[in-house]
């Protein structure tokens, strides 16, 4: 059967023209949708979130917040208050113009009445306002700690992201190059030039790679997951990070970082705020000690009627006069007392709890001593990982570089038939631990600067 020229063309046409062809004949397909690029994330970005979602720095700040309102209370205490009094009493009668009781000075009593109170000694008595403020310094180095420890985590989980990448993208590396080997050794074995057993080896080295390639994947997945937790609210994975570990910052000297943690450290300040707050707290239990003055004004009434001036004759009531009455008597009026309390005997409570605050300012001077201390030998030890970390650095990028370089060589020399598989197989795994040693190199740093900032309180 013969087919017309016209029909074979549109049939290879239709074999082999791809989609993208179809475009000039006016088949062109819907372009696909653009796919949202993940979110990027800076160190800095990831510790404004944590700071944002941590609940430990949250904790803390809710207890600086509660420490400031008890020195606002502190101060308040000290000055005038003012309530209003208001009550009504009724008594059972009796035929007397008192009632059953006499002390309620009438069957119907009225008390509304303005109260204003002040102990005048407390206007001299500063250490509640001192303690609590003490109190509220402790809290906001302690939400400090929090903030401080929260920033050395953060650093800690971002930089391992990088690290992780650093360590896929090497696995993908040797992955290929592994494969380049596989190759190589087939198309010798096919020549006659390799032995099978050099194709074997290499093939080995494939599935060894393929697999560290796998666990490359599955720490970079982890150590995402990581820092998710700390910095979304609900769990995102897709984000990527910017690496900057080889921007090395500069390491301060010895000298200078404990200068900086002497001067800066939240750790020390809780330290030296606590040893404030029990001693002010031995003053202010020594105040039981002390007598009391209270002044107390009452404005208002106080009457067997509920009105400034009574309408009606009422009888006093006193027993001296029990048949007087007066017919517009004034119940509106004002009245005064002061109260001298003097402590004199309480089974030595005051005393034992003067001597409970003694002991814990003992207490907390011993913490204050041991905390500085124990700051300076983790100080020094961060400071010598830390150092150690930097030195290191050069001489890994150099392995880094110099395996990659061995590599290329003994490819070169099997290639001439002068190396065996073993040597080319030993300088990949070579290269790839080099890779991987260099960005651990970078992160270790990375981390032990993060350790020596959080010691120090500096940024």
């Amino acid at each position: 059967m013969r087919r017309s020229y016209p029909c074979i063309l549109l049939l290879l046409v239709l074999r082999f023209v791809s989609p993208a062809g179809f475009i000039g004949l006016g088949l062109s397909q819907e372009p696909p949708e653009p796919t949202a690029s993940p979110l990027t994330i800076t160190l800095q970005d990831a510790l404004t979130r944590a700071h944002k979602y941590s609940s430990q720095v949250e904790t803390a700040n809710i207890a600086t917040l509660l420490a400031k309102e008890d020195v606002k209370q502190a101060k308040a205490a000290t000055l005038p208050t003012a309530t209003g009094f208001n009550q009504f009493i009724y008594t059972e009668g009796n035929g007397t113009p008192s009632g059953v009781f006499v002390a309620n000075d009438g069957v119907h009593v009225y008390n509304e009445q303005l109260v204003g109170h002040q102990d005048l000694f407390a206007l001299f008595r500063r250490g509640p306002i001192r303690l609590a403020e003490a109190s509220e310094a402790v809290a906001r180095a302690k939400a400090d700690i929090a903030a401080r420890g929260l920033n050395a985590t953060v650093i800690q989980d971002y930089y391992t992201i990088a690290d992780s990448e650093r360590r896929l993208q090497n696995a993908q590396q040797a992955l290929k190059e592994a494969q380049q080997f596989l190759e190589i050794t087939q198309k010798l074995e096919r020549g006659g030039e390799a032995a099978h057993a050099d194709v074997i080896k290499a093939q080995l080295q494939v599935q060894q790679h393929q697999r560290d390639l796998q666990d490359a994947v599955l720490a970079l997945q982890k150590s995402k997951i990581t820092l998710a937790v700390l910095i979304f609210p609900v769990l995102q994975l897709e984000y990527k990070i910017v690496d900057d570990m080889a921007d090395l910052p500069l390491l301060p000297t010895l000298p200078e970082a404990t200068a900086q943690m002497n001067a800066n450290s939240p750790d020390l300040r809780a330290a030296q705020g606590s040893v404030s707050e029990a001693q002010l707290g031995v003053t202010v239990a020594r105040y039981a000690y002390l007598p009391s003055f209270d002044l107390q004004v009452f404005y208002g009434i106080d009457a067997n009627q509920f009105a400034a001036v009574s309408s009606v004759a009422q009888a006093t009531g006193r027993s001296t006069l029990p048949h007087y009455e007066v017919t517009e008597r004034q119940n509106l009026g004002y009245s005064a007392s002061a109260t001298l309390n003097i402590p004199l005997w309480d089974w030595g409570v005051i005393r034992s709890r003067v001597k409970q605050a003694s002991l814990r300012a003992h207490q907390a001077e011993f913490e204050l001593t041991s905390t500085q201390r124990q700051l300076q030998g983790e100080l020094a030890a961060a400071w010598q990982e830390a150092q150690t970390a930097l030195s290191q650095v050069a001489s890994l990028r150099d392995s880094s570089s110099l395996s990659s370089e061995s590599l290329r060589l003994t490819l070169l020399r099997y290639e001439a038939g002068e190396a065996t598989a073993l040597e080319v197989t030993d300088a990949q795994t070579t290269a790839s631990q080099a890779h991987n040693a260099y960005g651990d190199g970078l992160l270790r740093y990375r981390v032990a600067l993060a350790n020596l900032q959080t010691l120090t309180g500096t940024p």
